[in-house]
């Protein structure tokens, strides 16, 4: 078995960061882009820091609403399938939580990493209050199930 390619070094610098933060916000090399977010260093001073945070804000954001544009059109073509629902559900969460992973970053002080996790567990828990509320009109019963037993804010 071969090594994989790897496909950016590890920043050092805000330029290097800059790179990085857009293969992340591309998607993709998911799992090889969060060991290269977490072997990262920043010198952590004024102009960069707040570049920085910036830059990392509006890529955790571009990815959120990308999974929830995915998870609308997973939905949509799901058609009352209630494994496709799960599994619409499931990858949803599944994003969330590479996004609560890719914000640990040791190269930004806890009190950014604190800021970056309340956001994304609101969202997620935004999404999954949207969910059972507009699974409520399903008389069945079946939709609030699998919304309730398939949680996107559980990571």
């Amino acid at each position: 078995m071969t090594e994989p390619v790897k496909i950016c070094s590890i920043p050092r610098t805000y330029s290097e960061w800059v790179i990085v933060l857009e293969i992340l916000k591309s998607g993709g090399n998911d799992s090889e882009i969060l060991e290269v977010l977490t072997l990262g260093e920043l010198e952590w001073q004024s102009g960069i820091a707040e570049r920085f945070i910036k830059r990392l804000a509006d890529v955790i954001n571009s990815r959120m609403n990308a999974a929830a544009d995915k998870f609308q059109r997973d939905i949509g073509s799901a058609a009352g399938r209630e494994s496709l629902m799960v599994n619409a559900l499931l990858s949803l969460r599944k994003e969330m939580r590479f996004l609560a992973q890719a914000a640990e970053l040791p190269a930004i002080p806890e009190e950014n990493r604190e800021q970056f996790r309340r956001l994304i567990l609101e969202q997620a828990d935004n999404m999954q209050k949207s969910l059972e509320d507009s699974a409520k009109s399903d008389r069945s019963g079946k939709l609030s199930s699998v919304v309730r037993n398939n949680r996107v804010n559980t990571f």
